[in-house]
């Protein structure tokens, strides 16, 4: 019963999220160039509708609008004239309520304060403050981290099948510690625009990451082990490094706020790493509740969760090589 759940569980978490990061956030920026004028950009993913965002009325649009297509969502950019200033003010995003996406917004007053803030379909409005809070970037970035591993699908089975593969807290410990430095490294790299890649291949070498663990503990044999459980920290570095590559489109698909580069990346990977333990923690739990209730149906859980793993992921990369 227990195995017939998880494998349930599985297949619908496929069948609701053929990709990892579809539900990518909008991102709003704000910024005062000049005394009541302000610019604004906003990042519309294309899958969410038709999101706009609302200022107080005498905030007037002035000139045209400026649109354009980036990599799958909608660019627009204009500037505005307030007849006061918007501190203690809100903006809202209109339509964001109907909705499953979240979005950042950025502002920048004259002097150069940046604050930031979270919307959400619950709460798609924010107060301007008078003084920005230091720490409105990171915990914002720091929570958009922690949600992005934990609804980042690909991500998450990946982890999972990490998990799965291994015998040993610390065997599991150095392997995930090995995964949590490569993909540090190259998000960090693609963000700063030292190294590029293209999207699209990456995400499909990602899928067929997961469809090679899954493969992995399905063939697990404990007389002759594989070369994944002898030097399964080499295996996670090498894969790691593309899974960097993963979690830099995503961020950049959010934005990074100009001049608080560095804070928003420390944030973003440590959310990240905090949504990974949690994910870790709760499988090992899992797992450790199975073994002392039946030892024996162990292993055998361990591997349907591998097929329903591994037939998700394989999905994935059919998709991902056709391009659906």
């Amino acid at each position: 019963m227990l195995r017939a759940l998880m494998l349930l569980l599985l297949l619908a978490l496929g069948a609701t999220s053929a990709r990892a990061d579809d539900m990518r956030p909008g991102y709003l920026e704000v910024r005062e160039i000049a005394p009541l004028r302000y610019a604004v950009n906003w990042k519309a993913p294309a899958k969410v509708g038709k999101v706009v965002p609302r200022f107080p009325a005498d905030c007037i649009a002035t000139g045209e609008v400026q649109r354009s297509f980036e990599a799958a969502a909608l660019l627009s950019r204009w500037q505005i004239a307030c007849g006061r200033s918007l501190a203690e003010r809100q903006v809202a995003l209109v339509g964001l309520d109907s909705t499953p996406g979240d979005a950042l917004l950025r502002y920048q007053s004259l002097g150069g304060e940046v604050q930031a803030a979270r919307l959400t379909p619950a709460n798609p409005t924010a107060t301007f403050a008078v003084r920005a809070e230091r720490t409105q970037v990171a915990r914002t970035y720091f929570v958009t981290g922690v949600e992005h591993i934990l609804t980042g699908y690909d991500h998450l089975l990946f982890v999972l099948g990490l998990v799965l593969l291994l015998n040993g807290a610390w065997t599991v410990a150095a392997t995930i510690t090995a995964f949590t430095i490569a993909h540090s490294i190259t998000l960090v790299a693609t963000s700063l625009e030292w190294i590029s890649v293209p999207r699209a291949p990456v995400e499909a070498v990602i899928a067929l990451s997961i469809v090679f663990l899954a493969v992995e503990i399905v063939k697990r044999d404990p007389e002759k082990p594989r070369l994944s459980e002898r030097i399964p920290w080499v295996v996670a570095f090498l894969f790691g490094l593309l899974h960097g590559f993963g979690f830099a489109g995503a961020l950049a698909d959010i934005g990074l706020p100009q001049g608080e580069v560095p804070t928003a990346l420390l944030t973003f990977n440590l959310g990240v790493e905090v949504g990974q333990l949690a994910i870790v923690g709760a499988a090992l739990v899992v797992l450790a509740v199975i073994w002392r209730i039946n030892e024996a149906a162990l292993r055998s859980t361990q591997t349907v969760a591998a097929y329903g793993i591994g037939s998700i992921a394989a999905m994935w990369l059919i998709e991902r090589v056709s391009g659906v």
